[in-house]
């Protein structure tokens, strides 16, 4: 890969959320403004949504890094669980110990039994629900049900909801209205600017380790912005094959023919003109070709210089 190449400790556009290289980008952190002044509120349920690769995820981990002390977090990363698969997901996050034979009424009698004990202790307990908007309707009837669990003062249990724009459109349901009302606090994420990306793409360099002049000119971050519509997954995926061919040529910057192909590589990227997509094939073809010469040329030495000193 291109670690060595430009200095880097590690690869800094890997699409896994790691918090190690979250950003201070102005949608990011007013969401986990939204969802601290929440929390602190202790009331109802809590909603963020968001584009596909906009950066639920990373927020939701940060947000659980950052949790106080006296917080107990239960969470559920794939919740497309009927209400039973559920009571039981809550279940385990709590430490409950369960048996096989156990109805789904004694279930729900040890999940509340349980969040009293921990509001005795002075914990307060968050149930985290990411890609929410793969939850049946029932399913989302039931972490409605949840919160009515409460004491004089206090609810027992906040719910925490991560999810596509679809999540809005399913609480459209008159079904689903009673949930909809007891949503206090909502945030939507909107997709990044250019020059929130040209912060994005520096930052992320600097802490992998890139100590060196500017890769990317903002002509070529306008260019990445526009085709990644302002997504950072999306700018992820383009600036990590825009490195790997400027690497390939050996070249110390990147350029817009770089930035041109790797847009032409990615899938769901905003397409360009025909013309500057056939450039971009050739010139990726071009590349594979050179590289694949330059490997069969190193190998071919490295035989010879074996053979001799055979």
């Amino acid at each position: 890969m291109y670690q060595q190449h430009f200095g880097l400790d590690q690869l800094p556009f890997t699409l896994t959320p790691n918090t190690q290289f979250f950003f201070g980008l102005t949608p990011h952190v007013e969401a986990l403004q939204v969802l601290q002044t929440a929390i602190e509120n202790g009331e109802g349920f809590i909603k963020v949504t968001g584009e596909v690769g906009t950066g639920k995820t990373l927020i939701c981990r940060k947000l659980l890094n950052e949790l106080p002390d006296n917080y107990q977090c239960a969470y559920v990363p794939n919740p497309y669980l009927n209400p039973d698969e559920l009571r039981w997901a809550l279940a385990t996050e709590l430490g409950i110990s369960l048996q096989d034979n156990i109805n789904q009424q004694q279930l729900t009698g040890l999940i509340q039994n349980r969040l009293l004990e921990l509001n005795r202790q002075g914990l307060k307990v968050i149930l985290v629900l990411d890609e929410a908007q793969a939850l049946p309707n029932k399913s989302l009837e039931t972490l409605r049900l949840f919160t009515n669990l409460e004491t004089e003062s206090t609810k027992l249990i906040q719910v925490v909801l991560f999810g596509q724009p679809e999540l809005d459109n399913r609480l459209q349901d008159s079904q689903l209205r009673q949930l909809k009302q007891r949503i206090t606090f909502s945030y939507s994420l909107r997709p990044l600017l250019w020059d929130e990306i040209q912060a994005y793409v520096d930052y992320r360099l600097s802490i992998a380790g890139y100590r060196g002049k500017a890769l990317f000119s903002d002509k070529d971050i306008k260019l990445i912005s526009s085709a990644a519509r302002g997504i950072p997954r999306l700018v992820n995926v383009i600036v990590n094959k825009a490195l790997l061919l400027c690497f390939a040529e050996g070249g110390n910057k990147v350029l817009t023919k770089h930035c041109k192909a790797a847009i032409v590589d990615t899938e769901d990227a905003e397409s360009l003109p025909t013309s500057v997509q056939n450039r971009g094939w050739l010139y990726i073809l071009l590349i594979i070709g050179a590289s694949l010469v330059m490997l069969w040329v190193t190998n071919a030495d490295w035989l010879s210089t074996l053979r001799e000193s055979i």
